[in-house]
């Protein structure tokens, strides 16, 4: 899990605290998909790579937990596009409609 993230089980998010701003990364857990539903990111902390963060702690759950990633969330999908290596191992569904979950 990355420096600083917390996954907030309870609540279906991971969760990062910066200089007193919460950043977040919501999830639902179906079956054997992880889906990455919105990333949240105060402007107050932006620009300092929390929500890539965010994300790795994501892939490293999927990878425990051998779940598919289902990148919903806009954020989720350009970073996973651009950072290949991260997720490494871990099986990125692209192509799932929303209605088949």
């Amino acid at each position: 899990m990355p420096s600083g993230v917390t996954d907030d089980v309870r609540h279906d998010r991971f969760v990062l605290t910066e200089d007193g701003s919460e950043a977040e990364l919501v999830y639902r857990k179906v079956g054997h998909r992880f889906i990455l539903l919105h990333t949240g990111v105060p402007k107050e902390i932006g620009g300092r790579g929390i929500a890539g963060r965010l994300v790795r702690a994501a892939l490293h759950r999927a990878a425990e937990e051998h779940l598919d990633v289902v990148p919903w969330c806009p954020f989720a999908r350009r970073w996973l596009r651009d950072h290949p290596d991260a997720a490494a191992g871990v099986t990125i569904d692209w192509n799932v409609d929303p209605d088949e979950i």
